[in-house]
């Protein structure tokens, strides 16, 4: 269901899922690839093994996203294996696959974190065994925009126009999107992320911020159909169980959300006093709050949107009684604006 609603928005390729990993993970990515593989390019996720690979590659599907850690730290630890050993397998994985027929993206996991002259001897054996696309995953999220951007900058000169130099950030210090963007803005032509930043640990860089990041920040198109993120993201917190963060940027319940009087009267004469892009362009909604910030302006429109028209003394005497009410630790809906000018009506 998920990924029909992605195909729907419009992105580029669907990371369907890890075959390998479990025969759930295997049936969902073959399921996937069978339901919306004519309409968006489905890639499995894959170690750098024969037996990932082949799982993968009987899925049906022609796109296989593999990795190996290059990183000392991981090399040592997780792998246990020299760097010589790793290259062997970059090599004969993706000779591997690319020898069957798939499109091939190579991922050294850590790169981040990886000795810069090994980081680019495994990227260039990926692609001499015929990798067609290489990502960059910042797998711990330790990367910050300006050093990232020179890293991708490097990168994507290194190996030159004919390759897709991809990135891959993760969120443990909240810079996914900037990182994702310093990324894009150094000549990234894929960014790998994820609706609503779901993912391991902290999260991973969030569709719909980076998105509207390099449309309105880059001056970039995507094929994203922006005014369905805000549809796809409370379908997605729906199915996961994972509900989107009040304050989340672009499709949170507040995004859009105003209560200081001096806001909301600037919004109501021209909403990019105090909004960067339109809510509708998201497919979220303007909220004009009431709270002890609110201003005249705002009581005056919600109360008129609800058929009451006060004078502005009437006015001053409700906003009044909803400062009180809010400064008293209450939340204040427009339902007690109502009933607080009906009681004044009435008096």
């Amino acid at each position: 269901m998920i990924a029909r609603k992605l195909a729907d928005l419009g992105v580029d390729v669907i990371e369907a899922g890890f075959p390998a990993s479990s025969e759930g993970e295997f049936i969902a990515t073959k399921k996937i690839f069978e339901e919306v593989g004519d309409q968006v390019e489905v890639i499995g996720l894959s170690r750098s093994n024969k037996n990932d690979i082949d799982k993968t590659i009987s899925t049906g599907i022609s796109s296989i996203h593999l990795f190996i850690a290059t990183s000392e730290l991981h090399m040592k630890y997780k792998l246990k294996m020299t760097k010589e050993e790793v290259l062997n397998k970059i090599y004969e994985s993706v000779k591997y696959a690319k020898d069957h027929g798939m499109i091939v993206e190579f991922s050294p996991e850590d790169a981040t974190r990886t000795e810069e002259d090994f980081l680019f001897t495994a990227i260039r054996t990926a692609i001499e065994a015929g990798a067609e696309r290489i990502n960059i995953p910042d797998t711990v999220g330790t990367m910050h925009p300006f050093k990232y951007y020179d890293m991708i900058k490097k990168i994507v000169n290194f190996v030159g126009e004919r390759i897709i130099v991809s990135v891959h950030c993760h969120n443990d210090f909240g810079l996914a999107t900037a990182n994702s963007l310093a990324g894009v803005y150094a000549g990234a032509k894929q960014a790998h992320v994820t609706v609503n930043g779901i993912g391991e640990r902290a999260g991973n860089a969030s569709l719909e911020e980076v998105v509207m990041g390099i449309k309105k920040l880059l001056n970039y198109e995507t094929n994203v159909k922006t005014w369905k993120l805000y549809e796809v993201s409370r379908f997605v917190a729906e199915m996961t169980g994972v509900p989107v963060p009040y304050f989340k940027a672009i499709v949170g319940d507040n995004a859009f959300g105003h209560e200081s009087g001096i806001h909301v009267h600037g919004v109501i004469e021209n909403p990019f006093t105090y909004e960067p892009i339109s809510p509708e362009e998201v497919g979220n909604f303007r909220r004009l709050a009431l709270g002890k910030h609110s201003g005249i302006h705002g009581l005056k429109k919600l109360l008129e949107e609800q058929g009451i028209y006060l004078s502005e003394d009437k006015l001053k005497i409700v906003l009044a009684e909803i400062k009180k009410l809010a400064e008293s630790g209450n939340k204040v809906t427009v339902e007690d604006a109502k009933n607080i000018a009906l009681k004044l009506m009435n008096s």
